[in-house]
């Protein structure tokens, strides 16, 4: 691999400035739909789960054994099923951030004080307004850090689904390793992951924001 200039990595910059746009809004998409749909499911599980101690267990090792999978591997697996592209690229993310988001679910709900439960009852709300209008607002908190903890992974895993044509950054770093000697090789590569690290950062500063805004003032640090 040839040695830095900035000179050089300007000029790249200029000169691929669209394709660099394209690429880090085709990462945020394909992480903005894992996520929703990851924690879609993993609160539904979260909720399902949190007062049954068998199935929790179950599910809460489930999800721990399977993210630590190689994510290569997986893809791997994944790709002669559903092909190349944005549909492996989301199931793998969408199963790697599943863990969190249902360990902090369950976690959250299962926190709420039962001192808070037992008055919500005593005031005729049945399960299911105590769950909606009380459980979750003071379990939200902790349920958006493991969004927030999912959504870093995501970023991150993202960029390997260049292995099988995933949409994304990925595709810089790869092929900034796949030409090493070539001129462009750090090039390629430094971009892909300083933008990967700068679209984390920034995801995580808006879903901060989100938190924030979503939760009530009573609980705010």
């Amino acid at each position: 691999m040839t040695g830095f200039n900035w000179e050089d990595l300007m000029a790249f910059l200029t000169r691929r400035a669209d394709d660099i746009l394209e690429l880090t809004r085709d990462h945020l998409v394909v992480v903005l739909i894992s996520i929703a749909l990851a924690s879609a499911i993993g609160i539904g599980l979260g909720i399902l789960v949190r007062n049954r101690r068998i199935a929790r267990t179950t599910v809460l090792t489930a999800a721990a054994v399977a993210i630590t999978i190689p994510s290569l591997a997986l893809l791997a697996l994944l790709s002669p099923i559903l092909g190349l592209g944005w549909l492996p690229t989301v199931v793998a993310l969408v199963f790697y951030s599943l863990l969190p988001v249902v360990r902090n679910t369950v976690v959250g709900l299962r926190e709420v004080p039962v001192s808070v439960l037992e008055s919500a009852r005593g005031m005729g709300l049945g399960p299911a307004r105590v769950l909606f209008t009380v459980q979750l607002p003071i379990a939200w908190p902790v349920i958006m850090t493991g969004i927030r903890v999912a959504a870093q992974l995501t970023v991150g895993i993202a960029a390997i689904a260049a292995y099988v044509a995933g949409p994304g950054l990925g595709e810089y770093i790869f092929k900034g390793l796949s030409s090493l000697g070539s001129k462009n090789a750090l090039n390629y590569a430094l971009t892909g992951t300083v933008a990967v690290i700068i679209l984390a950062l920034v995801l995580d500063g808006i879903l901060v924001l989100i938190a924030r805004l979503t939760t009530s003032r009573g609980l705010r640090a």
